[in-house]
C-alpha cells in the first residue's frame, strides 16, 4: 500500500456467455465435471474503489485494522452485505496479504477501502455477474493496495470464490474443464454480434443442475467445432455449433425459454442458446446491422434486450 498507488480506481468487468457447455458426469466431490468454452461480452458492471489515505490511517501499525465497505446500485435484488462476492473477494485478498485481522477495532484511524458496485449484468442469469464482480475487485484492489500480484496469483485466489471467477480475472475466450476453474486461453478472430435476451426472474444454478440430473444426460459432444469457428472467425459455423447440455434443464424449469429461443431464430439469428444455467438467451447475429433488426423483433419476448459484442477482454482499469 505504497504512496505511489492511486487513491481512486474504476474497473469495468464484462459478463460472460458459454458458447459450448457439456456435462461429463458427477465428480466424487459432488460437483459436475464440465467442458465449456467461455467468452466475455460487452455487457458490464462497474466497481469504483476509494482508499482512505489519511496519514493516521496509513500508518503501518493501523493496517491490521483495515476494513472494506460496499455499496450497490443498479439492481435492487443485489445484496450489499457480507454474502456479496465483492466483499468475500476483498476479504480473501486481505487474508492473503496479511491485513485486516483486527478489523472493526481500529476506531477513526482504521484505513477503509470503499467500493461502489453499479450493476448491469443480470443476477443469476448464466452470465457470471457475481463472478465477474469478484474478479474485478481482486484486480482493482491489487492495484490500489499496490499488492503487485501477477494475474495467475489472482486466479489462484479466484478459484476459491467460484467456478467462473478465475476466467473472469483474465477474460477473453477460454476452454475450461473440471468444475470450470481450469482454463486455457483460446485464439479467436473477428467480432461476434450478440442479441442478449434477459429475463429478470432468475434461475438458481444449483436447481438447474439438480433438474439436469433428473431429466438430462451427458451428450458426449466435443467443443472442436466451436473452437475451429472461433479460430477462423466464421460466424455461420459458430452459430451452427453453439451447444449447452444444461439447456434441457433450464427449459424444463422455464418452458418459456423454448419459445424465446425459437423467436430469436425466426428473427434471423444464425444460432441461439441458453447461456450457462440460464435464463439468459444469447443469439448470434450475422453482422452489426442484423443484430439491431433481431433485437427490435424480439424485444417483446424479454424483460430487457441488449446488443453485445465479443470477445470483450478482461477487467479494465481506469484511474478516477
Amino acid at each position: 500500500m505504497s504512496d505511489g498507488a492511486p487513491d481512486h480506481i474504476r474497473v469495468r468487468v464484462p459478463s460472460k456467455v458459454n458458447l459450448f457447455l457439456a456435462v461429463r458426469g458427477m465428480r466424487d466431490d459432488g460437483y459436475h465435471e464440465l467442458v465449456t468454452v467461455l467468452q466475455t461480452v460487452s455487457i458490464h458492471d462497474t466497481i469504483s474503489v476509494h482508499l482512505d489515505r489519511s496519514a493516521a490511517s496509513m500508518h503501518p501499525s493501523a493496517r491490521r485494522f483495515m476494513d472494506v465497505a460496499l455499496s450497490v446500485d443498479g439492481l435492487p435484488s443485489v445484496p450489499a452485505g457480507e454474502e456479496n462476492l465483492v466483499l468475500l473477494a476483498a476479504r480473501r485478498l486481505m487474508r492473503e496479504i496479511g491485513v485486516g485481522g483486527d478489523r472493526g477495532n481500529g476506531g477513526a484511524t482504521a484505513p477503509t477501502t470503499r467500493m461502489h458496485l453499479t450493476k448491469r449484468i443480470p443476477v443469476a442469469a448464466g452470465m457470471a455477474g457475481g463472478s465477474a464482480d469478484a474478479a474485478g475487485v481482486l484486480v482493482a484492489l491489487n492495484h490500489v493496495w499496490d499488492v503487485g500480484m501477477h494475474r495467475d496469483d489472482l486466479r489462484r485466489i479466484a478459484a476459491e470464490l467460484g467456478a467462473d471467477v478465475p476466467f473472469c480475472v483474465t477474460g477473453g475466450t477460454a476452454l475450461a474443464t473440471g468444475i470450470g476453474t481450469a482454463t486455457a486461453q483460446v485464439l479467436t478472430r473477428g467480432t461476434c454480434y450478440w442479441v442478449v435476451g434477459i429475463t429478470e426472474s432468475p434461475l438458481e444454478t444449483r436447481e438447474v443442475y439438480r433438474v439436469f440430473d433428473e431429466v438430462g444426460e451427458p451428450s458426449g459432444y466435443e467443443p472442436d467445432a466451436v473452437l475451429q469457428a472461433l479460430r477462423t472467425g466464421d460466424p455461420e459455423a459458430l452459430g451452427a455449433s453453439l451447444h449447452n447440455d444444461l439447456e434441457v434443464a433450464a427449459v424444463h424449469l422455464r418452458p418459456r425459454l423454448g419459445e424465446q429461443l425459437e423467436a430469436m431464430r425466426r428473427a434471423g439469428a444464425i444460432g441461439a442458446i441458453v447461456s450457462g444455467s440460464g435464463p439468459t438467451v444469447v443469439a448470434l447475429a450475422p453482422d452489426a446491422t442484423s443484430s439491431v433488426a433481431i433485437a427490435e423483433s424480439v424485444r417483446g419476448e424479454f424483460d430487457r434486450v441488449e446488443i453485445a459484442l465479443s470477445p470483450a477482454g478482461g477487467p479494465e482499469l481506469s484511474e478516477t
